[in-house]
């Protein structure tokens, strides 16, 4: 019996209600470590020389005087109206965020595009050469991201690879001050203004920009999208390999060969389409790895997205924002796994969607 639009659809349903129970989790355990840590931010936000009358104040405003499960439920109530606090300076954390997200969110994209781009055809090269140099060279390109830390790999691209090849060291693109920025995407904006998105009347597929600006924005993109790539792309890698191998021997790629087909075509068409449901079902799950692993990266290029608030939320003992980055990065790796399970039930039918 096949699948229909309703099992997918009830499918979706349950690991919707799933992310219930994980973020509430996720939520309290943020929530007590982060005020376990630091029990008085009031005092750390306004230094030691600070008025004691003005701590008291920011103490009362922010209930910290209160019992920590009094907190909690307060924050609660607070968070399911949409008001997901402030930070010290009474700047609002849920528009902070959402303007922040959609930057993260272009980085991930452009560095599963290059963990695709790179990472798949490393794998079949391994896989038909297992055993020989070719083989060896890839490993140690894939281990050598493993292996290599986060900070290191991305400070390498920022001050040695950016400089030799011409690419900005710093990732935050400003652009032009009169482009307007909707998606908060700088190369999704870019590309909008040049079609003439923004033009009265619009205008599609006309150059009613400039592509540099378009150019501009990319170049600010490929260091940090290389670095999170670089880092996380051994597991495309090692996994397209690992499925390739159990392909390659078959009879299906053995009677492609003798038919006369070239290597190109018996691997990539052939082989590769029967390897890659493991592959893609990694990357959906590795998404949600990548969306956490944005805050160095966005720190040391300076990217305006959610990892780089993170970090700024930490280091000013802004709980709020803290607690709403967490939230975030809990959603995504649900919604990844559950985008992945998706993606393996459409690849092979023989699974089912439960």
């Amino acid at each position: 019996m096949g699948r229909t639009s309703t099992d997918l659809a009830v499918f979706v349903g349950k690991r919707l209600l799933q992310l219930i129970p994980v973020v509430l989790g996720v939520m309290l355990i943020t929530f007590v470590f982060t005020h376990i840590a630091v029990r008085n931010p009031c005092g750390s936000w306004y230094g030691r020389n600070a008025d004691p009358a003005q701590i008291d104040l920011c103490i009362r405003n922010f209930g910290l005087d209160q019992p920590l499960p009094n907190q909690f439920a307060r924050y609660m109530s607070t968070l399911l109206t949409g008001d997901w606090g402030q930070d010290a300076n009474g700047i609002p954390v849920l528009p902070a965020i959402a303007t922040a997200f959609p930057a993260t969110l272009e980085l991930v994209l452009a560095s599963l595009f290059l963990i695709t781009l790179l990472g798949i055809p490393l794998g079949v090269v391994a896989a038909n050469h297992s055993g020989r140099w070719p083989d060896h060279i890839v490993r140690v390109f894939y281990l050598s991201g493993w292996a290599t830390p986060t900070y290191l790999g991305a400070i390498v691209l920022a001050i040695i690879v950016g400089p030799l090849v011409g690419l900005p060291s710093s990732g935050e693109f400003l652009g032009s001050p009169t482009l307007p920025r909707p998606t908060h995407m700088s190369v999704v904006d870019a590309f909008l203004g040049v079609l003439g998105f923004f033009s009265e009347p619009r205008k599609f597929w006309t150059m009613a920009g400039h592509w540099s600006t378009v150019g501009d924005a990319a170049a600010h993109l490929i260091l940090p999208a290389a670095a999170l790539a670089f880092l996380n792309m051994g597991i495309a890698t090692r996994m397209t390999r690992s499925s390739m191998l159990e392909v390659l021997p078959m009879d299906f790629v053995k009677t492609a060969r003798m038919k006369g087909l070239s290597e190109f075509r018996v691997l990539y068409k052939h082989a590769l389409r029967n390897s890659l449901i493991s592959t893609t079902t990694v990357l959906g799950v590795t998404a949600g790895g990548l969306l956490s692993g944005t805050v160095v990266i966005e720190e040391i290029f300076q990217w305006p997205g959610i990892g780089l608030y993170a970090f700024e939320a930490v280091r000013q003992y802004n709980f709020a924002g803290a607690v709403a980055v967490v939230i975030v990065f809990a959603s995504g790796v649900v919604v990844s796994n559950m985008i992945a399970d998706i993606l393996y039930g459409i690849l092979d039918p023989r699974v089912e969607w439960r």
